[in-house]
Protein backbone atom coordinates (compact mmCIF):
# COMPACT_ATOMS: atom_id res chain seq x y z
CA UNK A 1 0.00 0.00 0.00
CA UNK A 2 2.60 2.52 0.65
CA UNK A 3 4.52 1.65 -2.44
CA UNK A 4 1.19 2.68 -4.19
CA UNK A 5 0.91 5.82 -2.32
CA UNK A 6 4.64 6.61 -2.91
CA UNK A 7 4.39 6.35 -6.96
CA UNK A 8 1.39 8.31 -7.09
CA UNK A 9 2.81 11.08 -4.86
CA UNK A 10 6.39 11.79 -5.79
CA UNK A 11 8.33 14.00 -3.83
CA UNK A 12 8.16 16.79 -6.36
CA UNK A 13 3.60 16.07 -6.07
CA UNK A 14 2.23 19.76 -4.18
CA UNK A 15 -0.89 19.31 -2.66
CA UNK A 16 -3.25 21.98 -3.75
CA UNK A 17 -6.60 22.58 -1.86
CA UNK A 18 -8.34 25.52 -3.27
CA UNK A 19 -11.85 24.81 -1.32
CA UNK A 20 -11.93 23.06 2.35
CA UNK A 21 -15.30 22.18 3.47
CA UNK A 22 -16.28 21.74 7.10
CA UNK A 23 -19.82 20.32 7.60
CA UNK A 24 -21.05 21.09 11.61
CA UNK A 25 -23.68 19.61 13.50
CA UNK A 26 -23.05 22.55 16.15
CA UNK A 27 -21.73 19.66 18.36
CA UNK A 28 -17.94 19.46 20.09
CA UNK A 29 -16.82 17.42 17.79
CA UNK A 30 -17.69 19.51 14.95
CA UNK A 31 -15.96 22.88 16.41
CA UNK A 32 -13.01 20.49 16.57
CA UNK A 33 -13.09 19.81 13.33
CA UNK A 34 -13.73 23.82 12.17
CA UNK A 35 -10.49 24.27 14.35
CA UNK A 36 -8.42 22.33 12.03
CA UNK A 37 -10.45 23.79 8.34
CA UNK A 38 -9.50 26.72 9.66
CA UNK A 39 -6.10 25.98 10.06
CA UNK A 40 -5.98 24.17 6.74
CA UNK A 41 -7.47 27.02 4.61
CA UNK A 42 -5.31 29.32 6.11
CA UNK A 43 -2.02 27.51 5.65
CA UNK A 44 -3.28 26.27 1.91
CA UNK A 45 -4.88 30.17 1.25
CA UNK A 46 -8.04 27.83 0.39
CA UNK A 47 -11.56 29.39 0.59
CA UNK A 48 -13.17 27.67 3.57
CA UNK A 49 -17.10 26.24 3.45
CA UNK A 50 -19.11 25.91 6.53
CA UNK A 51 -21.99 24.01 6.14
CA UNK A 52 -24.99 22.86 8.40
CA UNK A 53 -27.85 20.22 6.71
CA UNK A 54 -31.31 21.44 8.24
CA UNK A 55 -33.96 19.11 9.22
CA UNK A 56 -36.45 18.98 6.54
CA UNK A 57 -39.46 20.03 8.62
CA UNK A 58 -42.00 19.43 5.97
CA UNK A 59 -41.03 15.38 5.40
CA UNK A 60 -40.43 15.11 9.13
CA UNK A 61 -44.00 16.44 9.44
CA UNK A 62 -45.74 13.29 6.65
CA UNK A 63 -43.13 10.88 8.67
CA UNK A 64 -45.11 11.61 12.24
CA UNK A 65 -47.62 8.80 13.04
CA UNK A 66 -50.04 11.67 13.30
CA UNK A 67 -49.86 14.20 10.11
CA UNK A 68 -50.42 17.65 10.94
CA UNK A 69 -49.95 20.25 8.11
CA UNK A 70 -46.60 21.91 8.11
CA UNK A 71 -46.52 25.75 8.90
CA UNK A 72 -44.05 27.08 6.08
CA UNK A 73 -42.83 29.60 8.84
CA UNK A 74 -41.60 26.98 10.83
CA UNK A 75 -39.08 25.79 7.92
CA UNK A 76 -37.90 29.61 7.70
CA UNK A 77 -37.51 29.73 11.63
CA UNK A 78 -35.28 26.73 11.80
CA UNK A 79 -33.35 27.68 8.63
CA UNK A 80 -32.89 31.56 10.61
CA UNK A 81 -31.95 30.13 13.38
CA UNK A 82 -29.32 27.94 11.75
CA UNK A 83 -28.18 30.44 9.50
CA UNK A 84 -27.05 32.67 12.70
CA UNK A 85 -25.63 30.24 14.37
CA UNK A 86 -23.71 29.58 11.52
CA UNK A 87 -22.97 33.00 11.10
CA UNK A 88 -21.73 33.16 14.80
CA UNK A 89 -19.21 30.43 14.69
CA UNK A 90 -17.48 31.50 11.59
CA UNK A 91 -17.13 35.10 13.26
CA UNK A 92 -13.47 36.10 12.67
CA UNK A 93 -13.07 39.22 15.38
CA UNK A 94 -9.56 40.01 13.75
CA UNK A 95 -10.21 39.25 10.21
CA UNK A 96 -6.87 37.54 9.51
CA UNK A 97 -8.72 33.94 8.91
CA UNK A 98 -9.35 32.56 5.64
CA UNK A 99 -12.25 33.56 3.09
CA UNK A 100 -15.33 31.61 4.51
CA UNK A 101 -18.76 30.86 2.70
CA UNK A 102 -21.68 29.59 4.73
CA UNK A 103 -24.58 27.17 3.56
CA UNK A 104 -27.28 25.41 4.65
CA UNK A 105 -28.53 22.28 3.20
CA UNK A 106 -32.27 21.36 3.66
CA UNK A 107 -32.50 17.39 4.20
CA UNK A 108 -33.27 14.77 6.76
CA UNK A 109 -30.04 12.60 5.59
CA UNK A 110 -27.19 14.81 6.05
CA UNK A 111 -24.36 12.42 4.69
CA UNK A 112 -25.50 13.11 0.92
CA UNK A 113 -26.22 16.82 1.59
CA UNK A 114 -23.10 16.97 2.53
CA UNK A 115 -21.74 14.95 -0.14
CA UNK A 116 -24.03 17.00 -2.67
CA UNK A 117 -22.51 20.51 -1.57
CA UNK A 118 -19.08 18.96 -2.16
CA UNK A 119 -19.39 17.87 -5.81
CA UNK A 120 -21.58 21.30 -6.45
CA UNK A 121 -18.70 23.24 -5.27
CA UNK A 122 -15.61 21.54 -6.10
CA UNK A 123 -14.45 21.18 -2.62
CA UNK A 124 -11.27 19.44 -2.61
CA UNK A 125 -11.15 18.47 0.66
CA UNK A 126 -13.93 17.99 3.82
CA UNK A 127 -13.24 18.20 7.07
CA UNK A 128 -15.97 16.37 9.29
CA UNK A 129 -16.23 15.51 13.24
CA UNK A 130 -17.03 12.35 14.60
CA UNK A 131 -18.56 11.20 18.36
CA UNK A 132 -16.43 7.95 17.86
CA UNK A 133 -19.60 5.95 19.33
CA UNK A 134 -18.97 2.37 19.24
CA UNK A 135 -20.84 -1.07 19.58
CA UNK A 136 -24.70 -1.05 20.07
CA UNK A 137 -24.73 3.18 19.35
CA UNK A 138 -22.76 3.33 16.39
CA UNK A 139 -25.12 0.37 15.19
CA UNK A 140 -28.38 2.03 15.83
CA UNK A 141 -27.67 5.89 15.29
CA UNK A 142 -24.96 4.88 12.11
CA UNK A 143 -22.58 7.53 11.54
CA UNK A 144 -22.33 10.56 9.25
CA UNK A 145 -18.82 10.72 9.05
CA UNK A 146 -18.69 7.46 8.41
CA UNK A 147 -21.12 7.61 5.60
CA UNK A 148 -19.50 10.87 3.99
CA UNK A 149 -15.82 8.89 4.01
CA UNK A 150 -17.52 6.13 2.14
CA UNK A 151 -19.08 8.61 -0.44
CA UNK A 152 -16.84 11.84 -0.75
CA UNK A 153 -15.57 12.76 -4.15
CA UNK A 154 -12.24 14.01 -2.18
CA UNK A 155 -9.99 13.27 0.75
CA UNK A 156 -12.10 13.57 4.02
CA UNK A 157 -10.25 14.37 7.28
CA UNK A 158 -12.34 12.87 10.41
CA UNK A 159 -11.53 14.61 13.82
CA UNK A 160 -12.64 12.75 16.85
CA UNK A 161 -13.29 15.42 19.90
CA UNK A 162 -11.59 15.43 22.45
CA UNK A 163 -8.55 13.60 21.02
CA UNK A 164 -4.91 14.77 20.61
CA UNK A 165 -4.84 17.50 18.58
CA UNK A 166 -2.33 18.65 16.56
CA UNK A 167 -2.93 21.88 15.71
CA UNK A 168 -2.42 24.33 18.46
CA UNK A 169 -3.08 28.02 18.79
CA UNK A 170 0.57 28.83 19.69
CA UNK A 171 1.93 27.00 16.79
CA UNK A 172 -0.55 28.81 15.14
CA UNK A 173 0.86 32.16 16.04
CA UNK A 174 4.65 31.21 15.86
CA UNK A 175 4.06 30.34 12.21
CA UNK A 176 2.11 33.60 11.46
CA UNK A 177 5.19 35.74 12.77
CA UNK A 178 7.53 33.48 10.55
Amino acid sequence: MARAVNHVLSEDAMITLKNILVATDFGEPADAALVYGRALAKAFGARLHVLHVVEDAYASAYASEMYVPPDPSVQAEINEAAQKRLDELVLDSDGSGPAVTTALRISNAPAPAIVGYANDEGVDLIVIGTHGRKGIAHLLLGSVAERVVRTAPCPVLTVHSPERDFVRPDTLEVRAHA
